[in-house]
């Protein structure tokens, strides 16, 4: 658990792991040069499997990392200084790692504010990211938002021994995708085991590293060395606000972009950037060429999917949304 500044929340966090039913753990802080009583409410829980290690302030990367070096265990949990995990979260993460093949185990989450009601603005993301359970759909769907929540994350100590990375993006998504990018597999618990606590003060809220802009540069790096790798022509789902913005990153990037598909009548039959409009019904079967669905309106991504389906297209293979 990588910490700074956060006496106010960090006892409660550290206490619900400690209550875990899982009770052969040891509980690794690393205080990342807090100013405030950090250290000092962490050095008065009285629990020997409790430790705490201090460092310069050298950043949640460098802290994560710190944590991963000191674990000695074959697998290691994530957990934030602001948030509560659930008594059996540990239990039914483990036994789910150890009956499957995955190398990576979340859980389904509940996000609240600091008085425990529902946020809102992340009603949308929290019911997206409950809905990805299997292996298959948590890869596919990666390229949308993090499909795991970082702090839920349980995983096998080779994928922690990838390391956080600095960069312009949000470190979670950057490990997530470089984890499934390898061919790491990853499965959620279906149940909620985990209040992810949303508040004004989150580095989510507050630092440029996690703004939409960097979600956007973290997806579109991956994508270029991923399924985008090797490839010249693509098409693209989405003529809206969306989708216009990736067919001018698209072609910027050198792709030839052959068809954009679309299912207004007022559309198809035109040309945007040079590109033809297509409608749904006329987009070629699959043949190698990606297909990127950027079509953000609510309900739109199950409906495209239905369709895709139909036609042979598999999401994650030869398809992939990313909003």
């Amino acid at each position: 658990m990588p910490v700074r500044n956060a006496a106010a929340t960090v006892e409660r966090a550290a206490r619900s792991i400690l209550d875990s039913t899982v009770r052969e753990i040891e509980l690794i802080v690393v205080d990342d040069g807090s100013n405030d009583d950090t250290a000092r409410v962490i050095q008065g829980i009285s629990d020997p499997r409790l430790r705490l290690v201090r460092q310069e302030a050298l950043g949640v990367c460098a802290a994560a990392n710190r944590g991963t070096a000191e674990v000695a265990a074959p697998v290691i949990a994530r957990m934030d200084a602001d948030d509560i995990s659930h008594p059996t979260r540990l239990e039914k993460q483990l036994s789910l790692l150890y009956n499957s093949a995955a190398d990576m185990v979340g859980c389904r989450v509940r996000i609240v504010d600091a008085l425990g009601h529902a946020v809102g603005s992340m009603q949308r993301y929290e019911q997206w990211s409950n809905s990805l359970i299997e292996p298959g759909r948590i890869a596919a769907m990666r390229f949308v938002e993090l499909p795991i929540v970082n702090p839920t994350l349980l995983a096998k100590r080779e994928v922690f021994e990838m390391g956080f990375r600095d960069g312009a993006w949000p470190e979670d998504y950057d490990f997530c995708l470089r984890a499934l990018g390898q061919g790491r597999t990853a499965v959620k618990v279906p149940e909620v085991l985990f209040d992810w606590i949303d508040s004004g003060s989150r580095l989510t809220r507050t630092d440029t590293h996690y703004s939409p802009e960097a979600f956007d540069r973290c997806r579109k790096t991956h994508l270029l060395d991923g399924p985008l790798a090797g490839k010249a022509m693509v098409d693209l789902w989405g003529a809206g606000q969306a989708g216009k913005p990736w067919l001018r990153w698209l072609q910027a990037e050198g792709f030839t972009v052959r068809h954009v598909v679309e299912v207004s009548p007022k559309k198809i039959g035109s040309q945007i950037h040079g590109v033809p409009v297509i409608a749904d019904t006329a987009l070629p079967l699959p043949d190698g060429t990606p297909l990127i669905i950027a079509v953000g309106a609510a309900g739109a991504r199950e409906l495209i999917q239905a369709d895709l389906t139909k036609m042979g297209y598999v999401p994650g293979k030869d398809a992939w949304f990313v909003c």
